[in-house]
This record gives structure tokens, sequence and C-alpha cells, in this order.
């Protein structure tokens, strides 16, 4: 039996389908949200969906050893394109896309798979002191980490460089770290809060942080897409209005509807039913993605699984959060059902790198 044969043959069908399923809904959802706003969205995204579709049967055809070779150099890559974001033309404010001429590409997206293959290839060829990694064993780890965090912050995208702190500590827990080196860790986070709010956050960033605690306080300003989401998502109550029939979406109350706001869309139109069948399959696929973990043969493979279940969680839980009104609204677009090319490719990519370690989790 060929190598390619076995492979098929432990194929993880759970997470298959249940990324199959969420990209039909978010196909269909998209349309009703882009119909009011830009029809042209739903058939750029379809497009895309089918670009990623191809990337990823190629991430899923190479076998995964060969992504811890070029994990620094892939890494090193992404930095240099972080870098040339920072002397790019702003848009709405921000140094976020390169302009490659046919599309834009914002370099945050594949830093976060990236940033966990660096991670993982590096704890996969460093010796596990015996009692744990402490502060000091983990230097180079924080220079991994932080470089990164600190060019995004730059653009400034305060809720990407967020989220590439949390994948990369989601990665540290599951390898083996001295507990004082955790408690450390956790300390120094909140000794750096007031540092950070006050020399690094911009004003309209901590403008919605305080908006989340008070959101009555600036309705008509910072407030506005979290009230208007808490409206579009409540009114959907238990069955939702019906395709097309949101008001809040077809009457352009909802912004971003298109792309942070998506759920908001999903959950007025199909109501607390549709909303729990949505979060099902997020959690299959997450589920799948930790189950994949556990079955793999060696450490890279099961660090690589986490990571990139990770970078999926961490998205689905910061942006529900987020429109749900129990998160400060930081722009991070939801796995598989937001409008968007670069983040559509690496959700999907991650998809492939769980299916490609449990694939091979035989073959050793």
């Amino acid at each position: 039996m060929t190598p390619h044969r076995r492979v098929s043959d432990n194929f993880h069908w759970p997470l298959f389908l249940g990324t199959a399923a969420i990209l039909a809904i978010g196909l269909v959802n998209l349309f009703s949200a882009a119909y009011a706003t830009r029809p042209t969205y739903f058939f750029s995204q379809i497009g895309w969906t089918a670009i990623a579709v191809v990337i990823a049967a190629v991430a899923y055809a190479i076998d995964y050893r060969v992504y811890e070779r070029l994990a620094y150099f892939l890494f090193g890559v992404c930095l240099v394109l972080l870098v040339a974001v920072l002397f790019s033309r702003p848009i709405g404010g921000s140094q976020r896309w390169l302009n490659l001429g046919i599309f834009n590409l914002q370099p945050s997206e594949p830093m976060k798979i990236f940033l966990v293959m660096a991670l993982a290839k590096y704890f996969h060829n460093t010796p596990t002191p015996k009692e744990g990694h402490d502060l000091w064993s983990l230097r180079k780890v924080w220079l991994i980490i932080l470089t990164p965090m600190a060019l995004v912050l730059k653009e400034p995208d305060l809720g990407t460089s967020l989220l590439l702190a949390i994948i990369a500590f989601s990665l540290l827990l599951f390898t083996r770290i001295k507990r004082r080196t955790l408690i450390a860790m956790v300390l120094a986070a909140l000794i750096l809060i007031p540092v950070g709010w006050h020399y690094v956050l911009k004003d309209y960033q901590k403008t919605r942080i305080m908006t989340l605690f008070d959101p009555g306080s600036d309705p008509r300003g910072s407030g506005y897409h979290r009230r208007q989401s808490v409206i579009a998502i409540g009114s959907g109550m238990v069955n939702g209005k019906g395709f097309r029939n949101g008001t809040q979406t077809q009457l352009r109350f909802l912004p971003e509807q298109h792309t942070d706001f998506i759920f908001s869309v999903w959950a007025e139109e199909q109501g607390y039913v549709g909303s729990l069948a949505v979060l099902s399959l997020y959690l299959t696929i997450i589920l799948s993605g930790l189950h994949v973990a556990s079955k793999a043969r060696e450490k890279f493979g099961a660090l690589l699984a986490v990571g990139a279940t990770a970078v999926l969680f961490w998205q689905i839980f910061i942006n529900i959060g987020m429109v749900i009104g129990l998160l400060p609204v930081v722009g991070v677009t939801l796995p598989f059902m937001s409008y968007g090319g670069t983040s559509m490719i690496i959700c999907m990519v991650c998809v492939a790198l769980l299916l490609n370690v449990y694939g091979r989790r035989r073959l050793f």
C-alpha cells in the first residue's frame, strides 16, 4: 500500500466535515451580510475560498516534517514583510497591508502560523531541563514571541498583537515549564498592564476598553459597534428573523457586518438555534484539533497541532466575545465566516496542518 493511500486511510473526517459545514454557512451568511452594502464581496469571497482550498490541499500534501526544516526561514521572511508594512501607505489610519498588485497581503495573518512553527521547532530541538524550563532557558523564546508582537503593535494592530501573545502562551502551556516560572510570567503581565495603558495604547484603544465597562458612555461613537451588535443578536431570539430578513443588517445599522460582526448577522437571522449550531461546529473543530495533538507521534507534530488549534480557538473566542459585548472591539475576524482573503487562507492552512499531522501519525 502506497504512503499516499495510507494517509488517506487515516483522514480525520469530523474535522474535515465540520470545516466544510462552516465554510458553506459562512458563504450563505456573507451573501446576506453583503447584499445590502457590497454584493461583490460575496463573489470575491467565493474566489478566495477556492484559492484557500487549493493552498490548504498543497499544505496537506507536503509532509508536515518539512515545515520543521523551513520553520525559521518562513518566520524570518514574515518578519521582513512586517517591517516592510511599516513603510507602506496607510489604509484607514493603519499600516497593515502590503499592496502586491493583484491583492493586498496582511503579513500579521501568516505570522500566526509561522510563529507556531518557529516555537514548535524550538521546543522540538531544544532539550527540556529535568525540572522544566525557567525564564532564562526561555530567553530565545521571548525573542521569537516579542519581535513580531512589537512590529504588529506598531502598525497599530492591538488585537492581532495580543492574539500572537495568547497563541504563544497556549503553546507554552503544553511544554514543561516550572510552576514558579508560570507564576512569574502572569505577574509580569499584570505589572505591564498599567505601563501599556499609559505608554502603549492609543486614545481610541483606551476608549474601546472603557466602553466595555460603560456601554452608554459613548453610544454614538466607540460604543456604537457593540450596541448595534448586541441589538442584532438579541432581536434574533430563538428562531431568528429568517434569511435576509434581519433589520439591523439589511438597514445597515450594523457596522462591519461582513467582517468583524459577521456572527451578529447570523444570530439575528437564524436566532439562538442557528447560533448554537454554528458554535457546535466550531467546538467540533477545536476538539478535533486537540484530538490530533494527542495522537501525534513526535513533539513537533503535537505542538504544531496545538498551535494550529490555538490560532482557530482564540480567534473564535475573541470574536464571539466581542460581538456579544463581553470583550472590547479589537478587530479580530471569525474563522471561515468573516470576509477576507488572507484570513481565510490561514484558517484553512491551520485545518490542513491538523489533517496532515493526523494522517501521518502512523507513517514513522
